[in-house]
């Protein structure tokens, strides 16, 4: 035994040196990259060997989301309304310049009234200049002539007196306020549609009918303005408002072709 300690004292050490190599140490760190790739492989390995987390097949999968496209008519639908009512805001806005100095001239305490349905049309312009430069819409071909108009308008009725001036605001309004029904019933019938197909409604044409929305009760809120201010008081009340419905009726003809 004495001669065979020499031999095997060099076994021991290749049996050590040997199992250093077979297992790796545990009191190195991996080092960054290896920690990411230990990670990943780890996450990786755990969800493929797992039935739970596996993927459904192909034929489980959730249908993507379709849009249908617009019709020929629904584009040129969509975009006589917003070059009509960008028109139409045009004029509220002149209207409503015209007619601040008289009726405030001789109703100081309007002031505050007008002011407020004017920043209101002011913004709904805005709306629709922005809507008009967004998809490409061009404005009405006869801008100019509807800007002498509604300013002569609003100057006329604010001289005959408030009555006149509120009777005004009454006549556009209702017509308005129809105009943005009419619209708004248009759109939501487009949606049933589509969703009747099993199409996808965006949000921008929800947020569009939900603008439109807004405007038509600011509209309507100035109708009640002006029945409130005695609009009903003018005279003679039924020619005047039917003067003016009926020119708004044909400037929206007008604009929504040309």
């Amino acid at each position: 035994m004495a001669t065979l300690r020499p031999l095997m004292q060099p076994l021991r050490q290749c049996r050590s040196i040997l199992s250093q190599h077979a297992q790796p140490s545990t009191s190195t760190p991996p080092t960054a990259c290896a920690r990411r790739f230990i990670s990943s492989n780890s996450t990786t390995a755990s969800s493929s060997s797992s039935p739970s987390s596996s993927p459904a097949p192909t034929s489980q999968q959730p249908y993507p989301s379709k849009k249908k496209p617009l019709t020929p008519a629904q584009q040129s639908f969509l975009s006589s309304a917003l070059r009509v009512n960008q028109a139409g805001e045009l004029a509220a806005t002149l209207i409503y310049t015209a007619q601040t100095p008289p009726v405030v001239a001789r109703e100081p305490h309007l002031r505050p009234l007008m002011k407020h349905m004017y920043d209101q049309e002011a913004g709904h312009l805005r709306t629709f200049n922005a809507l008009l430069a967004k998809h490409r819409v061009r404005p009405t071909a006869l801008y100019p002539l509807w800007s002498v108009l509604a300013t002569g308008l609003g100057w006329t009725t604010a001289v005959m007196g408030r009555e006149a001036a509120m009777a005004c605001t009454e006549a556009v309004e209702t017509e308005i306020g129809g105009h943005y029904n009419g619209q708004i019933r248009t759109l939501l019938e487009m949606v049933s549609e589509w969703e009747a197909e099993g199409y996808e409604v965006g949000e921008e044409f929800r947020e569009l009918i939900a603008t439109l929305r807004r405007i038509r009760d600011e509209e309507l809120e100035h109708l009640d303005h002006a029945v409130e201010h005695d609009a009903q008081k003018a005279e003679p009340h039924w020619l005047l408002t039917g003067i003016i419905r009926a020119g708004c009726r044909g400037a929206i003809w007008v604009s929504e072709r040309v």
